[in-house]
């Protein structure tokens, strides 16, 4: 993966702030994609399993949407700033043995990237650019592969 320009940075930023005060919405309806993709994602998910309807209300969903939109957004403006994903170490060792508990697999990540690329196309509408789903879609990599880096470090200390 090449670098992340300043102008993929500010493309993000630009179309956060768009996004950031319509977070409950959206992070519906990121999940509400991420089911039509993939309807098996669901049990993936504790605070979806034992229900057939996406919640509209649930508060779990919400905030974990609302934290898989804010770390790939903050992910990309240090990715331009450093060069490099940088989650704080704990919470990147975490989301690699939660990731990695649940069975995620290099296909899940492919999933949660289209949702969050709809999403964010949805949710910019005119202002959205092939620019911008460029430097998101960027930013996510990054951020799967970090994630998926602590996955592997972790089943290897764990065999």
């Amino acid at each position: 993966m090449g670098g992340f320009s300043e102008k993929q940075e500010a493309s993000v930023k630009e179309s956060w702030e768009v996004m950031k005060h319509n977070i409950p919405e959206l992070s519906l309806r990121f999940f509400t994609l991420i089911l039509e993709i993939a309807p098996a994602a669901k049990d993936m998910f504790s605070f979806l399993r034992d229900t057939d309807v996406i919640p509209q209300d649930n508060p779990r969903l919400k905030a974990h949407a609302v934290k898989v939109f804010k770390m790939t957004c903050e992910s990309a403006i240090q990715l331009h700033e450093k060069g490099e994903v940088v989650v704080g170490d704990t919470t990147l060792k975490w989301l690699g043995s939660v990731h990695l508990q649940k069975g995620v697999i290099d296909p899940h990540f492919e999933v949660v990237k289209e949702a969050l690329l709809r999403t964010v196309k949805e949710a910019l509408g005119e202002k959205w650019n092939e620019e911008m789903n460029g430097a998101w879609g960027e930013a996510y990599d990054h951020l799967a592969t970090a994630i998926k880096n602590k996955m592997r470090a972790e089943s290897l200390e764990s065999s």
